[in-house]
């Protein structure tokens, strides 16, 4: 009996933990806040033991609410972060301030250039999120993504490069970053013309199965409406899909040109 006893106690100590909160991210510098609410049964908390990377935190979590110092884990700026909160049965702590792990854009450009054959590269500092930079390029009166490069998101100075592809005259780059707020930070625009690069030309003037370009080309052809109905890279375009009607041609560094298609 006395065995039995000890095994029921034991199997109701163990069912009264069972649950684990897991936030994951990056240190940002931030400390967590939890809401901690009492136990199912109305007697002490409902979080027992908070762990960061696995260490235990010390913090006093005998509370409605506490913080966990995340200063006393010797991380930096970017460090990867697990934080488990492990709570009895029957009710849920509710981490407030979760956003404080996910990556920010923060960067700052210290050089940027386009090089002679085509390499765009940048360097940056002051990254306390991993985050891509997308790499966009000037292209029809918007900013077209061409490309994107993870970033470190970790403190000091970091160089980055893109192979670009460039149209004739005039070209312009930018890298951006977007993080949980939604919002795009941007670099400064740099400028590139690459002298190797000629005029596109396409032809039929009234197509009915393909336009052909005199080289590969981004493209766009959108309706009347302004809906776009093909878009690509390519030296020429299938277009038998395409209904009797009027068009519009974006390709190289010309936009709005028009063609029937037959």
């Amino acid at each position: 009996m006395r065995l039995l006893s000890v095994l029921l106690t034991s199997l109701m100590a163990a069912s009264a933990f069972a649950g684990t909160i897991i936030v994951d991210g990056h240190f940002q510098g931030k400390n967590i806040f939890i809401q901690n609410p009492f136990s199912e049964a109305g007697v002490g908390f409902c979080v027992f033991e908070v762990t960061v990377n696995d260490q235990i935190a010390t913090d006093e979590i005998n509370s409605s609410a506490f913080e966990v110092d995340m200063n006393n884990f010797g991380l930096k700026v970017g460090d990867a972060v697990v934080v488990k909160i492990k709570h009895k049965d029957g009710c849920t702590p509710v981490v407030l301030n979760p956003e404080v792990l996910k990556p920010k854009s923060t960067f700052d450009i210290v050089k940027q250039a386009v090089a002679s054959d085509g390499t765009y590269s940048w360097t940056t500092t002051n990254e306390t999120g991993e985050l891509p930079y997308i790499v966009e390029q000037k292209r029809w009166n918007k900013w077209v993504k061409v490309g994107e490069v993870m970033g470190s998101g970790r403190p000091g100075e970091h160089s980055y490069e893109f192979k670009v592809t460039p149209h004739s005259g005039e070209n312009i780059f930018r890298v951006r970053q977007v993080d949980l707020t939604r919002k795009s930070r941007y670099s400064e625009a740099v400028k590139f013309t690459d002298p190797s690069v000629l005029p596109v030309t396409w032809s039929p003037v009234k197509p009915k199965e393909e336009i052909v370009f005199s080289a590969n080309t981004l493209y766009e052809i959108y309706d009347q409406y302004g809906n776009i109905v093909k878009r690509g890279y390519a030296n020429r375009i299938d277009i038998i899909a395409l209904k009797k009607d009027l068009y519009y041609l974006n390709y190289d560094n010309k936009m709005g040109e028009s063609f029937i298609k037959r």
